[in-house]
């Protein structure tokens, strides 16, 4: 039978049936008052854990950790994942700094190549970063480098002498965040860490802070957009270009590769390495991808404030800073502890054979491990959730592959394999071991291993740190 024209089919769904009884009728009638009873119930726990999640504010989180820890670039993937069209929008402005990299990569490589000229024209060795327990083992190199030296070199370092002026334009540009700190530039290095209420530093949630809440594209005065950026956009590239044949010509050359492995100097490890990528970034039409901008390395100066809106908490709002790890500057953290919903602390563990830039006698490891035991002991954050990120894996395996030896470097490490398997689980054994003696009060640890360089791989780990945030926030809100 065709329906009648018009007929709405849920009323007969939701009609009462033709035969119904009295009886009938008031026990449906029971039932349909108590479902509304429980619908009405729902709704209104819904619409009070909205209330209570307006009222509780934006989830505050930290990230902290020495310098070079990886602070900056897991804040580009928080970016990336939750803040996609700004993204997007100041992804080009990261040129600058990509170009900064490059050029200071190979003013690096430059001098060091120069050094041992100079050393050659001297008949002594060259000053280097190596330490001193080399000293044999390169004199003993340096005297098979003295008869290798051609026109070649002196022609390399003429040719590229336009990109020192280059580096010092793009630093001027960039601004403070484009000068690393090293020991002679920090005297109170060796200043102690004290943190929150145990320092004599105020509870108040806003004393003492100081938070540099611009863009991160703007924050040390570059944007790329204005006409005078493109034109000196174009003026670098110029130069460049001039000396994009060269530039590759000094990094593929077998000789400097002999002197940067007598010096053990593995600019591949370090932040900001574009070298591999000269032909790609070295173009007129050059644009930073995703993985340039999280690679890209820049300091963090003071404290930099980041906001997100995370669809998965219902819209609210995060808030994330990025807390300069300089030594000299750990005491500052303090003002930040007080109202903080999370820390996230970066431990590279791929620099145990490694110093501290502003104090060479200080292993980065052992300094990470000391910072970790004072963040973990705090009283002001005993009930604050703790996420590990034990960073930079990918260095560590590219290290032991190379044969590096853990035990060399930390001798407690004994006659277990030396492979990045065996070493990973080593060390998270001992950062979870300073946490369980460290807290004041018992509670939960997420560690995980991380490369944040790696943005498909952090993608997935800050699915699990917004879900552990998300609940921990929940419970402290007694709404789980």
């Amino acid at each position: 039978m065709i329906p009648s024209v018009g007929l709405d089919p849920l009323a007969s769904l939701l009609a009462p049936p033709p035969n119904e009884t009295p009886q009938q009728k008031a026990a449906r009638e029971r039932a349909e008052a108590e479902a509304r009873k429980v619908s009405e119930a729902i709704d209104e726990q819904i619409r009070q854990e909205r209330i209570a999640m307006r009222k509780r504010g934006p989830v505050k989180v930290l990230l902290l950790g020495q310098s070079e820890s990886g602070k900056s670039s897991t804040i580009k993937n928080f970016q990336l994942r939750y803040a996609r069209d700004q993204w997007i929008a100041e992804r080009r402005s990261w040129r600058t700094v990509v170009y900064l990299n490059l050029v200071r990569n190979i003013v690096e490589v430059l001098d060091m190549l120069v050094q041992a000229m100079e050393a050659k024209g001297n008949g002594r060795r060259s000053t280097s970063s190596a330490d001193a327990a080399d000293s044999d083992r390169e004199r003993r190199s340096q005297s098979s480098n003295n008869n290798k030296f051609s026109d070649k070199y002196s022609l390399l370092k003429l040719r590229l002498a336009p990109l020192r002026s280059v580096l010092t334009d793009l630093e001027r540009r960039v601004g403070p965040g484009s000068q690393e700190v090293s020991s002679a530039s920090s005297p109170t290095s060796e200043r102690p860490m004290p943190f929150g209420r145990e320092s004599g530093v105020g509870s108040s949630s806003s004393n003492g802070r100081k938070v540099d809440k611009r863009r991160p594209s703007t924050r040390d005065g570059w944007t790329g957009s204005s006409k005078m950026q493109r034109d000196d956009y174009d003026e670098v590239t110029d130069i460049l270009l001039a000396c994009k044949d060269d530039m590759k010509n000094l990094w593929e050359d077998p000789l400097v590769q002999e002197i940067l492995s007598q010096r053990k100097v593995r600019i591949e490890d370090s932040s900001g390495f574009f070298l591999n990528d000269i032909d790609r970034i070295v173009s007129r039409d050059y644009e930073p991808s995703d993985d340039d901008v999280v690679r890209a390395r820049l300091r963090s100066v003071g404290v930099q404030e980041h906001k997100f809106t995370v669809a998965a908490d219902q819209g609210r709002e995060w808030i994330m800073y990025d807390l300069e790890g300089t030594r000299s500057m750990r005491a500052s953290w303090a003002p930040f502890f007080d109202d903080v919903n999370a820390i996230i602390f970066l431990a590279p563990i791929s620099c145990f054979d490694e110093q501290l830039r502003e104090d060479r006698n200080v292993n980065r490891l052992e300094d990470s491990l000391q910072l970790w035991r004072t963040v973990c002991s705090s009283r002001i954050l005993a009930k604050t959730q703790i996420i590990l990120f034990l960073n930079k894996c990918d260095i560590l395996r590219n290290k032991l592959q190379r044969g590096v030896s853990v035990k060399t470097h930390v001798p407690s490490f004994g006659d277990r394999k030396n492979d990045a398997a065996t070493a990973m689980k080593y060390f998270q054994h001992h950062f979870k071991e300073i946490f369980k003696a460290s807290s004041p009060e018992p509670r939960s640890l997420f560690a995980y291993f991380t490369s944040v360089v790696d943005t498909k791989a952090t993608a997935a780990t800050l699915t699990m740190v917004q879900d552990s945030v998300l609940r921990q926030s929940l419970h402290t809100a007694r709404l789980v």
